[in-house]
């Protein structure tokens, strides 16, 4: 009588269980995830959401028929929809117009020809897109006087307005010159911005464009599809609802440590020349992470191969640690950041170390150095933009920089803590496979001598 014995399903369940250890065993070597740091106390915010109003050219040359096959007009009111489409509710959104009512031989109203089509506000999709459906090219292209309109649409207040406008032409009207209108209105400190896209590619008229978005820190796009218009707007709309819900405070940085602003935390606006460097303190305390990154933007034709730079340094100039960003061609934002903890300081003296000048007593200026007082740390922010040939240095690149110090992050064990969690994880993997190997080795060897007896 020959006896077939079953392999019971000790094995499997062995080998389950080895599994189960493994992983709780690995699971409590794995680090947790660190939480996302808060909001810094102190961080200005905005107390009303960021407006943006969309001029839009209805002048008889919006007719012309040249953007794959349709005419301006056509390819500016379909993007526009589709703008409108994905809006956010709780968008503020308007539209006004210039040149939609009197026709070209009409010049004295044509040239004041901008009003309201949508107010800017809350924005009733169906009743916007049939506001702008009803437009047909009329008449001139009074582009500074609409931009006065705008500036009245969006109001005062400490959230940034956006301008975008869309036009195929330069002023035809002025008085007023739209640069001067723009000058003007980045004067009065109202955090205006105007972006320009231009739909006919016009050397003049691509100069009159980018003249009025340099003047108030905004950018220029040529456009050559109706994809590029309707993705170049929405990333406008989204950049203006993401990017200033904290107002940025205007500063203004020093070309050295010792005369640099002393920032506390939170979000702050400059300029910064071509291969410039900009310099700003920060006091970091013991105990304290310093976050800090910087956006620069290439708001007028810049030459390829650039980079941004944010480095952190002590009193004595010595670098203590530093970020950077670097590319080639036409972006919207170049853009780094660093992370410091004075217990990274590399000598305990360090975080005690005065600002150039500073006495024995322990004080610059009036300016306690000593380690409960925390380190002032050095911010320097330095670019290689190049303007292209004919483009303007000045004003200088808007530049935002934002300043956190939080409670440092714990430190990862050092070698006197043992070989760390990852040379755990990998011990335990290696045993766990050797110990696998061995046991189905001995199913197999085992299935092989049952096999031999049957």
């Amino acid at each position: 009588m020959i006896i077939r014995r079953r392999w019971p399903a000790r094995p499997a369940a062995l080998l389950a269980a080895l599994l189960t250890v493994s992983f709780a065993v690995l699971g409590g070597g794995l680090p947790a995830h660190a939480d996302e740091p808060t909001a810094a106390a102190g961080t200005p915010s905005a107390t009303e959401a960021p407006k943006v109003d969309l001029i839009l050219d209805v002048s008889g040359s919006m007719a012309t028929t040249d953007i794959e096959g349709k005419s301006r007009i056509s390819v500016a009111q379909q993007s526009i929809d589709e703008v409108i489409d994905a809006l956010p509710p709780e968008a503020e959104f308007g539209i006004r117009t210039l040149g939609a009512t009197y026709p070209v031989s009409d010049k004295t109203d044509g040239c004041k020809d901008t009003k309201v089509l949508y107010p800017v506000g809350k924005t009733d999709k169906v009743e916007a897109k049939t506001a702008v459906a009803t437009l047909r090219p009329t008449g001139w292209t009074p582009i500074g006087l609409a931009l006065r309109g705008a500036a009245q649409d969006l109001g005062t207040g400490t959230a940034t307005r956006r301008v975008v406008l869309i036009t195929d032409g330069e002023d035809d009207c002025s008085p007023p010159d739209p640069c001067d209108v723009a000058r003007e209105l980045a004067a009065q400190g109202t955090h205006l911005v105007v972006d320009t896209l231009g739909l006919a590619h016009d050397d003049q008229v691509r100069q009159q464009l980018v003249c009025i978005a340099n003047a108030t820190g905004g950018t220029y796009t040529d456009v050559h599809t109706q994809a590029q218009l309707t993705q170049r707007v929405q990333q406008l709309v989204k950049q203006s609802d993401t990017t200033y819900q904290a107002t940025p405070a205007n500063i203004a940085g020093a070309d050295s440590c010792a005369s640099a602003p002393l920032l506390t935390p939170g979000v702050y606006a400059d300029r910064e020349k071509f291969s410039e460097h900009r310099v700003y303190r920060v006091s970091v305390k013991p105990g304290q992470e310093l976050r800090a990154s910087v956006s620069v933007t290439p708001d007028r034709a810049v030459a390829r191969d650039y980079g941004v730079l944010l480095q952190a340094s002590d009193a004595s100039g010595q670098e203590l640690v530093r970020g950077a960003d670097a590319g080639s061609g036409r972006t919207d934002v170049a853009s780094t950041g660093l992370r410091w903890s004075a217990a990274d300081s590399p000598s305990p003296t360090a975080s005690a170390t005065a600002l150039q000048g500073a006495t024995t007593s322990g004080t610059t200026s009036g300016t306690t150095t000593d380690a409960t007082a925390g380190q002032l740390v050095c911010l320097t922010v330095s670019n290689s933009f190049a303007g292209q040939p004919g483009v303007q240095t000045d004003p200088g690149l808007p530049l935002q920089l934002t300043v956190d110090v939080a409670a440092a992050s714990p430190a990862p064990a050092g070698p006197a803590l043992g070989l760390g969690r990852g040379w755990i994880m990998l011990l335990v993997l290696t045993g766990a496979g050797l110990v696998t190997g061995l046991l189905w080795g001995w199913i197999a060897r085992w299935r092989i001598a049952v096999w031999r007896e049957n």
